[in-house]
């Protein structure tokens, strides 16, 4: 199958970077394993050693831009117009007015709320990410993800550990000092703002992380951060909202909307083994298995049929969902 994923951003990203990290691993699993040819449609000043990449011109329409032999295109957050068969992968709660009947989500809560039940999970090259030390000291929490914005609720996490004698947490994707949170300044001691970290920076925080604290105030559609933290052996805090009751057990973390219960959970000193977090997140979100269901996505497509038998809904906002402070 000759395959053209459209993703109208600069690849390989070097940092975060959620939705172009995992397209890329899906084009690297189409092409080696199940030995496809990939292309890449990206923006100018992209690169890949496994795919052909054509740069993507916006005057053009999409049928002008991809070659001949390809036999589906594979659209991210919206599609284009084109006589080629295709799918469109929605990654986030804002979605357009009218929603593509070719349409597949993140999760099956995602989809739910927008009346589908056309799903696939994010999965990541984890060979990618190097060796995991599963029995290094751990010795600080973190937070993972865009901290200015406001459902990501990175107070309430620095407000979690703050309440944890002798803890303190290392912050991934934000700064102490952030005007778009209305002038916020953080001032404890206990929280050290990384910034935007990729590469060995990030993956030595995780490594030595005792867990993610992601108190989510939204409907998170899948989050990157829970399943690369579960990778590296950092069990997962957070609130049971959107995907993560899907994609956080018991046994690799615990979820609740309550600051008090989340504080009161880690100070009675819960245990979980870095083991059983890795191997969850190695076996169960891997680009393999995420290759493996959008085949079977394509060939439903090529084969004349859609995706949902009935148009789902569209969104252009999301819910503030309630942190509780108590």
């Amino acid at each position: 199958m000759n395959i053209c994923i459209f993703i109208n951003s600069v690849i390989p990203v070097t940092k975060y970077g959620g939705t172009q990290r995992v397209m890329w691993d899906l084009g690297k699993e189409l092409s080696r394993t199940h030995k496809n040819k990939v292309y890449f449609l990206a923006k100018k000043g992209s690169a890949c050693d496994f795919a052909t990449v054509i740069p993507y011109d916006p005057t053009r329409s999409i049928d002008e831009q991809i070659p001949e032999d390809v036999d589906i295109i594979h659209f991210n957050g919206g599609a284009l117009e084109t006589k080629k068969p295709y799918i469109v992968t929605y990654h986030g709660n804002r979605t357009p007015e009218t929603v593509d009947m070719n349409a597949v989500f993140v999760s099956a809560d995602h989809a739910r709320r927008h009346g589908s039940t056309s799903f696939v999970y994010n999965g990541l090259d984890w060979d990618a990410y190097g060796p995991v030390d599963l029995g290094a000291v751990r010795t600080h929490y973190h937070f993972l993800g865009n901290a200015a914005w406001r459902v990501k609720n990175v107070k309430g996490a620095i407000n979690v550990v703050k309440a944890l004698p002798g803890e303190r947490i290392k912050v991934m994707g934000g700064v102490r000092f952030n005007f778009k949170m209305g002038w916020r300044f953080t001032l404890t001691p206990k929280a050290r703002f990384m910034g935007m970290v990729g590469g060995t920076e990030k993956t030595d925080c995780l490594q030595h992380s005792k867990g993610l604290v992601f108190p989510v105030t939204w409907d998170e559609p899948f989050g990157l951060a829970i399943i690369e933290s579960l990778y590296f052996g950092a069990p997962v805090f957070g609130t049971p909202y959107g995907s993560l009751p899907e994609l956080v057990t018991p046994d690799v973390g615990f979820l609740t909307n309550s600051q008090y219960d989340m504080t009161a959970h880690l100070k009675n000193g819960a245990a979980y083994s870095p083991k059983t977090c890795h191997e969850y997140a190695r076996d169960k979100f891997n680009s393999r298995l995420m290759a493996d269901a959008y085949m079977k996505k394509y060939e439903t497509v090529l084969n004349g049929h859609t995706l949902n038998d009935t148009r789902p809904k569209g969104s252009d906002k999301y819910t503030i969902r309630p942190w509780i402070k108590r």
